[in-house]
């Protein structure tokens, strides 16, 4: 097992020790001619690059000139961008990304879904859009792993949920990726909230949020691009998707799309789904469109597989792999 970090630093007397740590992974023992996956670190830019075969199928931006971080670009296996960064007219939709609706005592209600907004400028200026600082900001903090081992990576980072640069709730993030065959790949996520400084009240609404929240462009949704929404249960579209309890949900063309797998944790899930792009598995009910404290010291964790295929849910064997996947053979 290894881990390559290509890292842009501002000190150029670092670049010679950097040239001596790539060269030294590169020319390893003869295992390592079969990795698939790099992983480019960019701290100055706030980007992790993730590529399989020498190609960027997905990047993780966690700028702190942003209001949160997320994952775009999030390529097909034909290499094309699925996702939209800042949507037009929902700018803080961000691409693929985790947040919520949250207040603490003696602090007014905090939305992180829409925290693009508690930035500077705005709406009143169309040419001078929303920027840092931000009143409500979600932070990355820092790795705690990056590896590589063949067809996989490991990728865990904290974060921070803050209200006015104070505290409110600690994230662990985990993601482990699989690199498939025929350009196609998986990302097995979890993501772990915890108050670790107060009590903490989820205010989310019935229609407005999704663990993770997901927005597909106009080249793969199904108002424009030729998508189809389909359900475990083979409803299609939103109309019978939207709101109903689902293992799985897909979103694809007939040449390739994406599947998230709600991973099995006994509860029903429901889903947020839209012909306009946006996707995503909801909370359990009881914890879900229904305010709720997470008391101080307590956790909330959310796991979900992303499967990027060829071909349609039927040709792309979906409900096949979420098999696979929950078996722990994917």
């Amino acid at each position: 097992m290894r881990t390559i970090l290509y890292v842009k630093e501002r000190m150029p007397c670092l670049m010679p020790l950097l040239g001596i740590i790539m060269f030294s992974a590169a020319s390893g023992s003869s295992a390592s001619a079969k990795e698939r996956i790099t992983l480019k670190r960019d701290d100055q830019a706030g980007r992790l690059s993730v590529q399989i075969d020498g190609q960027e199928i997905l990047a993780y931006q966690y700028s702190p000139l942003f209001d949160l971080p997320h994952y775009w670009p999030l390529n097909s296996p034909s290499g094309k961008n699925m996702l939209t960064q800042m949507a037009i007219p929902y700018p803080h939709h961000r691409s693929f990304w985790f947040a919520d609706t949250v207040r603490v005592p003696g602090s007014k209600t905090a939305s992180f879904y829409n925290a693009l907004y508690s930035g500077t400028g705005g709406k009143q200026n169309p040419f001078k859009p929303y920027r840092a600082p931000f009143g409500n900001q979600i932070v990355h903090t820092g790795f705690q792993k990056l590896k590589t081992d063949g067809d996989v990576a490991v990728i865990e980072s904290t974060l921070v949920w803050n209200i006015d640069k104070k505290p409110i709730l600690d994230e662990q993030r985990t993601v482990r990726l699989h690199a498939l065959p025929h350009d196609e790949y998986l990302l097995d996520m979890t993501f772990s909230l915890t108050a670790a400084y107060t009590d903490v009240e989820f205010v989310s609404d019935k229609v407005h949020y999704a663990w993770p929240y997901i927005r597909i462009n106009k080249n793969f949704n199904g108002q424009t691009g030729g998508g189809v929404i389909t359900s475990d249960s083979g409803q299609q579209g939103q109309k019978k998707t939207d709101g109903q309890v689902a293992k799985w949900i897909d979103y694809s063309r007939k040449t390739e799309g994406m599947a998230v797998y709600q991973w099995p944790d006994g509860q029903d899930h429901r889903w947020l789904t839209r012909e306009y792009g946006c996707f995503g598995p909801r909370r359990p009910d009881k914890t879900s469109g229904i305010p709720f404290t997470l008391k101080k010291g307590q956790s909330l964790r959310q796991r979900v597989g992303i499967l990027v295929h060829q071909g349609d849910v039927k040709s792309g064997r979906v409900a096949e792999r979420y098999q696979q996947y929950i078996q722990g053979k994917l």
